[in-house]
């Protein structure tokens, strides 16, 4: 027997307003963006970020900050309601956040990483993950200051997944152990 279904209208989704949001409990992690060239990218990293309710953003390097319209475009408000600040230096900010107790790890595609379906979070830690440039990916030198590196799992032909999924792969990941 087929169950019935109605798509919900975005008021009975009970989404927070902009207040509540901001008062609201985040999620225990930290981007960090280094060298992201895409602002459409961007736009939809601040999307996802609000969607899993995480502390801030990072922008670093060449990495555009709001106000912009292409990020505006894909953001669709997103860069009001999650915080984020501009930092010229990745790994300065890297070795900064883990004297705030962070536990940095840069998303990319190296020798010893752990694949993201085996990592295993510690809800008593506060994380920070490192995504960088679209064709480069993260600096050696920024993953010189991380305690690891995570990598996604791909079984298809093409080496890497687009900046945006891959925030949204890890976030979904690492919010779903983080609640369990």
């Amino acid at each position: 027997m087929k169950i019935p279904m109605r798509k919900l209208s975005n008021t009975e989704l009970d989404r927070l307003d902009l207040e509540a949001f901001k008062k609201s409990e985040k999620t225990p992690i930290v981007l960090v963006l280094d060298n992201i060239r895409s602002l459409n990218n961007i736009g939809s990293i601040f999307r996802t970020a609000d969607a899993f309710r995480i502390e801030k953003i990072y922008l670093c390097g060449i990495t555009a900050s709001p106000p912009h319209k292409d990020i505006h475009k894909t953001a669709l408000g997103a860069t009001e309601s999650v915080s984020w600040e501009y930092r010229e230096n990745a790994v300065d900010l890297v070795r900064e956040l883990r004297q705030k107790a962070y536990h940095p790890f840069a998303v990319e595609q190296a020798e010893n990483a752990c694949m993201l379906d085996r990592f295993k979070v510690d809800v008593q830690k506060r994380y920070a993950l490192v995504f960088g440039n679209e064709v480069k990916g993260v600096a050696q030198n920024v993953i010189d200051q991380c305690e690891g590196v995570l990598e996604i799992p791909q079984y298809g032909t093409k080496h890497s997944l687009n900046i945006s999924v891959s925030v949204g792969v890890v976030l979904w990941d690492l919010k779903t152990k983080l609640t369990q």
